[in-house]
């Protein structure tokens, strides 16, 4: 169940940085935003970050040791 969820998570990842490399393309790097595409900037800041969270998610359910974890016993 842990690996599920890790990969879930890794493609969550995967997803949102993707869509923070095409945001940098499609804007020019945010040079070429449209007049009120103030989104532009917040996705800049926020999908790098939910990336980041995901990633980090992913990684400890891949590596966590199912006999170090407390199983209520």
């Amino acid at each position: 169940m842990r690996r599920i969820v890790a990969v879930a998570c890794g493609l969550i990842c995967a997803f949102f940085a993707f869509y923070f490399v095409r945001l940098l393309v499609v804007t020019g790097g945010l040079r070429h935003t449209r007049p009120g595409g103030g989104g532009a900037f917040v996705g800049a800041v926020v999908f790098p970050l939910i990336a980041l969270v995901f990633g980090w998610i992913a990684l400890r359910f891949w590596r966590r040791n199912p006999s170090a974890s407390p199983r209520g016993v």
